[in-house]
This record gives structure tokens, C-alpha cells and sequence, in this order.
């Protein structure tokens, strides 16, 4: 949903200025190796968040689901986690080019470590994990995707452990579908096994949305259709990815 415009210097990476939620969200993002899609504005539109609440959002990259969010809900405070530090860098400029800095923030951090003291209290955390595990992945020569698309320090696993541990009401994140049972058993362990599944069609990936119980029970939604056979997108992903709708499931 991004849409090429001029190249802007960065001292941290070179970059592109593009638009989401149909240029409600300027984005400066890395010209090369991993650039945001859809991925994050329907993670954005998933989260369950009312004006006042604050989001964790863990894998943040350049601020693309916090952005999205502040967008959709005005009043949400968003706090991202991001490994790489020219991510946030750009980031930080993000929040800054879009009058969102005192919504939006970065942090870098590595997730394999103890989130970092003085965060506060979250309802709600959501994650963009790398999508393939690293005893499997050809990793891209570009060190950036390599980063974002493969696990590293930290697994699936601690992903979702860190997730528990931080939220008091929910946590969404996007994934490969074929990883699915992998994060709903692992969300069970944590103890947060009321799990909601929206499937993304013809895409291979879901949105799970996950609440604290101590019993296991799953509720899988109707696939969300993204395009028409001509290619176009179907009146519901457009009103997700152009118009700021949230999606429900």
C-alpha cells in the first residue's frame, strides 16, 4: 500500500518517503532490502484499542503499526521495540514528519534481553515476528531483511513470552498460517489460550488475536478476501488499508 515518491537522505539509511492509509501516514522507510506492506496496516487495524490505552509493539521496524494506530485512534500511545538501529532511527523521524512523537516512540532493544525498566503498563501489545525460523530460512544478503524476516536472538517463542508477560488485555500479532498451531500451542503455555484466528486469503498469513485464560479455546473468523479475481482489492481491504477501517474478528 505504499506509493514511491521522492529519495530522502538519511543519516541512518537511504531512503523513500511513502504514504499509508491512503497518505494519512508518511513513511521514510530503507530504498532497499525490507519495506513495509500490507502486513503492518492490517496488524494496525486488528489491534482492539480505545482512545487512552497504550499498545506495545514489539518489532516495530520504522513505526509503520504505530502509526497506523495513532492514526485510527487518536489518543493511543504507542511504544515500539526494534532491534535495528537504523529502523529506529527512522522510526523516530517518522513520528516526528507525521506530528506523532508524543504517541509514537522507539526503543532499541533486543527482545532475547528483559524489556528495558520505566516502560509502564500495557493493554495491549502487538508483534510483527520474523516469519521464518532460522534453522530453515535462506536469509536475504541484505543485513536489514535478514533481520526482520529471520529469527535471531530471539525465537517465536520469547516473542510470545515477552508479549504475556507485557499485556493486560490482549495481544495481535501477523504470521505465516503455516506457523499457526506453532503460536497458538505457544500461547497456551503462557497461559493466554482464549485465541481468535482471522485468516488473510490468498495471502499465507493470519492475524491472531490472544487473551489471558487458563483454558484453551479458538475461534477462527471467515478468511478475509484482500483482492478481486481482476487483481483489485475488495471493498473490505480497501476500507482497512485506505480509509482507516479497523478490522474485527
Amino acid at each position: 500500500m505504499n506509493t514511491q515518491n521522492e529519495q530522502v537522505p538519511s543519516t541512518e539509511t537511504a531512503a523513500t518517503e511513502d504514504g499509508l492509509l491512503d497518505g494519512r501516514v508518511r513513511l521514510l522507510q530503507p530504498r532497499r532490502g525490507y519495506r513495509v506492506a500490507v502486513d503492518a496496516v492490517l496488524l494496525a487495524a486488528a489491534i482492539p484499542i480505545q482512545a487512552g490505552e497504550r499498545v506495545l509493539d514489539l518489532g516495530a521496524g520504522v513505526a509503520a503499526v504505530g502509526l497506523c494506530l495513532a492514526r485510527r485512534v487518536p489518543g493511543v500511545q504507542v511504544v515500539g521495540i526494534e532491534l535495528q538501529p537504523s529502523l529506529v532511527g527512522l522510526a523516530r523521524r517518522n513520528s516526528a514528519l507525521n506530528g506523532l512523537s508524543e504517541a509514537v516512540r522507539t526503543v532499541e532493544h533486543d527482545l532475547a534481553a528483559p524489556l528495558p525498566d520505566g516502560l509502564g503498563t500495557f493493554q495491549h501489545v502487538s508483534a510483527n515476528p520474523p516469519y521464518l525460523p532460522a534453522a530453515v530460512a535462506d536469509p536475504s544478503p541484505d543485513p536489514v531483511k535478514a533481520l526482520a524476516t529471520v529469527e535471531s536472538s530471539a525465537g517465536l517463542a520469547r516473542w510470545l513470552e515477552v508479549a504475556a508477560a507485557a499485556a493486560t488485555d490482549s495481544i495481535t500479532l501477523i504470521h505465516r498460517s503455516d506457523r499457526l498451531e506453532e503460536i497458538v500451542t505457544g500461547f497456551v503455555r503462557v497461559g493466554w489460550g482464549d485465541i481468535a484466528v482471522q485468516p488473510l486469503a490468498p495471502a499465507q498469513r493470519v492475524l491472531v488475536r490472544a487473551r489471558r485464560s487458563a483454558s484453551a479455546r479458538r475461534h477462527q473468523a471467515m478468511p478475509l478476501v484482500m483482492h478481486r479475481a481482476d487483481g483489485s482489492y475488495t471493498a473490505e481491504a480497501v476500507a482497512i488499508l485506505r480509509h482507516a477501517a479497523p478490522l474485527a474478528f
